[in-house]
């Protein structure tokens, strides 16, 4: 049985040596005890490497510069802010073989878990994605058991796996939904109609997902396979437009790898046990989305150029998001006759990225602004250009202006 310890009693040279990685839950599934005594005791234990994901604290990267040499899939929320930060740029799918051969760090596991229950077993609550994974390669494993923390369907440590176990009472960090304004209002209104009824749809959180969301209330039937899922998914829940009826596989259960949301969220995620958690190794890989059946991948990119390649990651150097699952679920969409799609305002359609790309054009099928959606499917590089062109609006016609030759794209790019 591990050591069940305070706050106050949690001496991390214990279980950490000298070059050791710790990875961390992200999100509202960060363990934030754990990680603010990381950040605290590294100094005094010798170099460490940490791998973390999304996280909105301030603490975060004004402690770890310096005190830890930093890794993550992108510059998420405030880590983008950490000196030094180290971005490994791969698809999420990627992540579970990663840890897997060693090449993140992945030593010690930081991980939230709601108290055990009757069976010694510790839902791994609202955040199952990498650190579901990570879990399997760790030689130790730290816990912070958070009385807060739901007890979530689909996947959990056994108690007798946790190494350490710090007990927490403390609210979950929150994501509560971004109000959604007339532009992201428009381009909902062309995603929805996209959209079939009995789909299964893949999209995340923010204004543009919520306002999807909202679009999709008169829809019927809709399935949701997703990376994460928000309180706009409760919200089609509880209206019954999301069923899971006539998924093929998982039927009658949302799946997804982590709730960013609201306490309303999370209070509801653990009385609904047709919401499913399951590790990055099953949700985003290609066998699992081949399954699906009619997915509908809603992504979205800071930018997209006219030959229809879309940058995910940075902008003008500075560093901002991920590849992330973007190419995962597009790629997986394709795969089963589903309808993959980036949307974004018209705005971020440009002649030529200012940064990496994320996907590359020849994944790229649906795209959708404010103006209207096109298919780039089988067009050619100059038949893309003008699709994007309109879809960027007449604003935006002399900030696009360029000559023939300016839309002929490399062979080798």
């Amino acid at each position: 049985m591990p050591p069940e310890l305070r706050e106050d009693e949690l001496d991390l040279a214990r279980w950490l040596r000298p070059g050791d990685g710790v990875v961390a839950g992200q999100a509202c599934a960060e363990p934030t005890v754990l990680v603010d005594a990381l950040l605290e005791q590294a100094p005094s234990i010798g170099r460490l490497r940490a791998f973390f994901g999304l996280t909105w604290r301030d603490s975060v990267p004004e402690a770890a510069s310096g005190a830890l040499e930093v890794t993550s899939y992108g510059a998420l929320g405030r880590l983008g802010r950490v000196d030094g930060l180290r971005v490994v740029p791969c698809h999420f799918s990627a992540l579970p073989a990663l840890f897997a051969a060693g090449a993140l760090p992945g030593d010690v596991a930081f991980v939230q878990v709601a108290p055990p229950d009757a069976q010694g077993r510790c839902s791994l609550g609202v955040g199952v994605d990498y650190i579901g994974d990570a879990l399997a390669h760790a030689r130790v494993v730290i816990a912070e058991v958070n009385d807060h923390c739901p007890r979530t369907a689909g996947h959990w440590i056994a108690w007798d796996r946790i190494d350490a176990a710090v007990h927490t009472s403390r609210p979950l960090l929150e994501a509560p939904p971004v109000a959604p304004g007339e532009t992201e209002r428009r381009i909902a209104e062309h995603v929805a109609a996209l959209v079939r009824d009995g789909d299964t749809i893949q999209l995340g959180v923010g204004a543009l997902p919520e306002a999807i969301m909202r679009a999709l209330g008169g829809h019927r039937e809709l399935g949701v396979h997703s990376g994460m899922i928000s309180d706009g998914v409760l919200d089609l829940i509880e209206a019954g437009v999301v069923t899971n009826a006539r998924k093929p596989a998982d039927r009658n259960l949302t799946v997804t790898g982590a709730a960013l949301g609201s306490r309303r969220l999370f209070e509801a995620l653990g009385r609904r046990e047709e919401i499913v958690f399951r590790p990055v190794s099953s949700t985003h890989v290609p066998a699992t989305l081949a399954g699906v059946g009619r997915l509908c991948a809603i992504n979205s990119a800071v930018e997209i150029d006219l030959s229809g390649q879309a940058n995910a990651e940075a902008v003008d150097g500075r560093l901002l998001g991920a590849v992330g699952g973007q190419v995962d679920f597009l790629r997986g969409a394709a795969a089963c006759g589903g309808t993959p799609v980036l949307a974004l305002p018209a705005k971020r359609i440009v002649r030529r990225l200012s940064g990496p790309v994320s996907t590359a054009r020849s994944d790229v099928d649906w795209v959708v602004t404010e103006h209207g959606a096109r298919s780039l499917r089988g067009l050619t590089d100059a038949e893309r250009a003008a699709a994007l062109l309109e879809l960027a609006g007449p604003e935006s016609a002399e900030r696009l202006a360029c000559c023939e030759s300016d839309l002929e794209v490399p062979l080798h790019a």
